[in-house]
């Protein structure tokens, strides 16, 4: 059974997503709507960094954000991001532009937030990618026949110099993405339309990205979400409007429990509070510790207590495979993102390798944001690396 619990503090919002009983995400939201990412604006060019390659961009907000050559360029293809280095950023930018951009990463005490004019715009079954014609598809889908039926389909119903990537959610399905791609584009034209004010040199918000709650249901309408329990009546209206909006969520239903702490079902609180601890015990008697610094997320298995049998390889092995299935599921409820390497027990044989480069490939299928997993180096260190869901976590 899958649940959502919505506690609404003075300060904050707090969601979580439950799965028969076990805490899958989780997330904090403040009552100040300072999240920004995935918002689109009209920004004004500010100052040009010639030896970075990269300018200011006043979007209206406390601090300029910033933009890189490589998000200003068009893209040609969505898992490359070489840039040709003979391009000057001064020839393509100027101070006082007006360019159309969508913050990627929301800013933080010493950034301002990341810009891109790649606008990527989600919605149930496609993500719409205007002004390319990259038709890419989710790595979740690895039937060869769909991903060709599905790559064509889109194809043939998008607009012209509008490219797509094709979601985990699309697989069997024909008239819906049809319908939800021309739902889309009249989404992309609306905030395209407003964008046309020549009298305004003004930085101006374009479009307010779906917050956490709204991502939750696009992402997972397809699992059947059963329930969300929330503590507020004035929330409860909120989620009633939004569920109202789409006929998929119909058979959600939503419950008011105001006299109650709703975190106490499940003893989610408590399953919180071990979110945060960098030890994880495995139920072998290994452990995970979770370091997270600015430049990546290190994660180390030991094997603890468990002291295995005779044979050496096979014990290694255990706490390997079972601490996969944890970091799997660590990291998306801590919802880790960029690059993680994980530095698992040595093995010496490479086909126990081999299916722990598997079993992590197959258990970060559960999880709906973008993953990417690397293989082992020359150290035997694995690498992957996660796009965060909620980027103000980070």
């Amino acid at each position: 059974m899958t649940e959502i619990f919505v506690r609404k503090n003075k300060d904050n919002k707090e969601i979580a997503l439950v799965e028969n009983g076990i805490l899958i995400e989780y997330y904090e939201d403040d009552n100040k709507e300072t999240r920004k990412e995935g918002n689109i604006y009209i920004g004004i060019v500010k100052d040009i960094i010639e030896g970075m390659q990269a300018a200011f961009v006043n979007i209206g907000t406390e601090k300029n954000s910033f933009i890189h050559l490589k998000d200003v360029l068009p893209k040609v293809d969505e898992t490359k991001e070489k840039v040709d280095t003979s391009i000057n950023i001064k020839d393509i930018l100027k101070p006082n532009q007006k360019i159309l951009v969508q913050v990627k990463k929301d800013s933080n005490e010493k950034k301002g937030a990341r810009v891109s004019t790649h606008i990527n715009l989600p919605s149930k079954y496609v993500v719409l990618m205007p002004n390319t014609n990259i038709v890419t598809i989710s790595q979740k889908i690895e039937d060869k026949k769909e991903q060709e039926r599905l790559i064509k389909l889109v194809k043939e119903n998008l607009s012209p110099n509008n490219g797509a990537i094709i979601r985990t959610s699309a697989e069997g399905k024909e008239k819906e993405i049809i319908e939800d791609i021309k739902k889309i584009e009249a989404k992309w034209n609306k905030i395209t339309k407003t964008s046309v004010d020549p009298n305004n040199n003004r930085p101006k918000l374009l479009y307010k990205s779906e917050d956490i709650l709204e991502k939750i249901l696009m992402d997972l309408v397809e699992n059947k979400i059963e329930r969300i329990i929330v503590n507020d009546k004035k929330e409860l209206e909120e989620i009633e409007g939004k569920l109202k909006e789409r006929p998929e969520y119909k058979d959600i239903k939503v419950e008011l429990r105001e006299k109650e702490d709703i975190f106490d079902i499940y003893d989610i609180e408590k399953q919180i509070e071990k979110s945060k601890n960098r030890k994880v015990w495995l139920k072998c008697g290994g452990f995970i510790t979770i370091d997270k610094t600015e430049a990546l997320t290190a994660i180390d298995v030991n094997t603890g207590k468990y002291t295995g049998n005779k044979n050496l390889e096979q014990t290694i092995f255990k706490v390997n495979k079972e601490a996969t299935v944890e970091i799997a599921k660590q990291i998306r409820l801590r919802d880790t993102g960029g690059i993680i390497i994980i530095d698992y027990i040595d093995m010496q044989n490479n086909e126990d390798k081999d299916k722990i480069v598997e079993l992590l490939k197959e258990e970060l299928k559960k999880d709906r944001t973008k993953t990417q997993v690397e293989g082992f180096t020359k150290l035997d260190l694995m690498e992957m690396t996660r796009k965060h869901i909620c980027s103000h976590k980070e």
